[in-house]
């Protein structure tokens, strides 16, 4: 089957695959072909997608392939020129537009919409709202920084001190994750706030310390947090107002496909900012998280606060946008094609298949059944009072033993030791004050030497075996066995000691070479 790749026009710069995901299309078994011009915005010129293995064609060939791969939804005009049991695979948004089905039907297409793709673990490789998410949340740091008119990082300088700017994050989701790790990065104070409690950790790990809200709220079927009641709301709203009011830099990125963006900000938070702050708000084109955003432009307010109200952050990385973008396209393709022969099947019992499904050759297909891509775990029932009551004595009872084992070995160790020293000549009594006393002290040396030296203390220590084994040689060829004994066993256990010591030192020190 054919693969047709068309230019976006002049108000998208991306493209639908680049000259890599072209070769992994190919190796699926498809011809691809590209119309010319595609991939310029991109920085993808005609010759690296011909180096790539694809055919150079104008608009009306890519449009009467088999498949056609692009952005967004095409007007009606050229999903006319598509022939009937052909697939269209984009960003159609059938969420907001509610009567697309409906116009594709009659085409008799199979129409595929790349932003519905189910939050399930199995379809995280196809998803290119977080693809494009990750990347918009790295552009929205860099648009911030370049309003702020100051370094994010603190510095002591000769002719002053800087201090470090403040970054609130609102929304711990892939665009705000990838937000936070960049300000972090860029050596910003980074604080974030996000509805769901469980995701503090993944915000600490990123380098921000996770502010939380005074009303947690839970994940939806959906994997997207659920609508906050009206008390909530107000409660997150204000504290949303403090901590904008303390930073320099504020990003929100409180967006749901196919709804209005909720306000977080309203007209009194960003006056209570002070002049020079910055808001970036990433959900401008559904509306936008602050009430004074204008869509698609950046404006300041009469206080002095900067807000980027941009529709677009990844489509200004279009590069990098436009290759995770493609890769999605791919993962997509090669679930679909099984056999890898170049033939799409559709199967609509694979529920992610289904769950992006607007049309199925010419027959309405959305919106598609619920999956459920989250569920809060059932407690496990807890021990009863009897089992409890058993499980403590059980405890003592090992408790008990252990004690006995201790004392009982302590008291032979002591015998023995006494037994020995009574043994022992008068003139060698002193060798023991000597032993303990050494014992002693390398107790106290060793626990006193942090865990990350102790593979350097091993070595060192073999230094002292290298003792033990010159005094074995020494008295090997002493006329009574037991000093012979004794002496060739204090050869082998050094010997064992000084030689598997560097072994392991060895070992380990190579693990830090490149």
């Amino acid at each position: 089957m054919r693969i047709g790749v068309p230019a976006e026009g002049p108000d998208q710069p991306l493209v639908a695959a680049t000259p890599h995901t072209v070769g992994l299309l190919t190796r699926l078994g498809y011809e691809v072909v590209v119309e010319h011009g595609a991939g310029a915005s991109a920085r993808f010129p005609d010759s690296s997608y011909d180096e790539a293995g694809a055919a150079l064609v104008d608009a009306a060939d890519v449009w009467a392939s088999d498949i056609v791969i692009a952005l967004d939804a095409p007007d009606n005009d050229l999903v006319a020129t598509m022939r009937p049991g052909a697939a269209l695979i984009a960003r159609l948004d059938p969420r907001r537009d509610t009567g697309l089905a409906e116009r594709l039907a009659p085409h008799g297409i199979t129409a595929l919409a790349m932003d519905a793709v189910p939050r399930i673990s199995r379809a995280q490789a196809m998803d290119v709202l977080s693809s494009q998410a990750n990347v918009a949340g790295y552009r929205a740091v860099v648009e911030a920084a370049s309003c702020f008119g100051r370094v994010f990082t603190g510095q002591v300088t000769a002719a002053g001190k800087m201090p470090p700017a403040r970054v609130y994050v609102i929304g711990a989701g892939v665009a705000g994750l990838a937000a936070i790790g960049t300000a972090h990065s860029m050596g910003a104070l980074v604080s974030a706030t996000d509805v769901r409690p469980e995701v503090a950790e993944q915000v600490e790990s990123m380098g921000a310390s996770f502010v939380a809200l005074p009303t947690a709220q839970e994940e939806s079927s959906d994997g997207y947090a659920r609508e906050m009641d009206e008390d909530a709301a107000a409660a997150a709203a204000r504290l949303y107002a403090s901590q904008a009011a303390a930073s320099d830099i504020v990003i929100t990125t409180a967006n749901i496909p196919g709804r209005t963006a909720p306000i977080l900000l309203d007209e009194a938070a960003v006056a209570a900012m002070a002049p020079g702050s910055v808001i970036v708000d990433m959900a401008a084109a559904n509306g936008g998280n602050c009430a004074l955003t204008v869509p698609g432009r950046v404006i300041t307010t009469d206080n002095g606060v900067t807000i980027v109200g941009y529709e677009d952050f990844a489509a200004r990385l279009p590069s990098q946008a436009s290759q995770l973008y493609g890769r999605n396209i791919v993962n997509l393709l090669t679930l679909m094609t099984p056999g890898k022969d170049g033939q799409l099947v559709i199967d609509l019992d694979d529920e992610v298949v289904r769950g992006i499904a607007v049309t199925e050759r010419g027959r309405v297909m959305w919106p598609p059944p619920p999956v459920q891509v989250s569920a809060a775990p059932t407690a496990p029932a807890g021990p009863s009072p009897e089992e409890v009551e058993a499980a403590r004595l059980a405890d003592e009872e090992r408790a008990r033993r252990s004690r006995r084992l201790v004392r009982i070995g302590t008291a032979a160790a002591a015998a023995a030791l006494a037994a020995l020293i009574l043994a022992t000549p008068a003139a060698a009594t002193g060798h023991y004050i000597v032993l303990l006393l050494s014992v002693v002290l390398g107790f106290y040396v060793i626990s006193n030497v942090t865990p990350a030296l102790h593979t350097p203390l091993m070595s060192v220590t073999n230094a002292i075996s290298g003792i033990i084994l010159v005094g074995g040689i020494s008295q090997i060829g002493d006329p009574h066995p037991v000093i012979a004994g004794a002496s060739f066993a204090a050869i082998v256990l050094a010997s064992i000691n000084i030689f598997g010591g560097f072994a392991v030192t060895h070992r380990m020190l190579a693990m830090f070479r490149k």
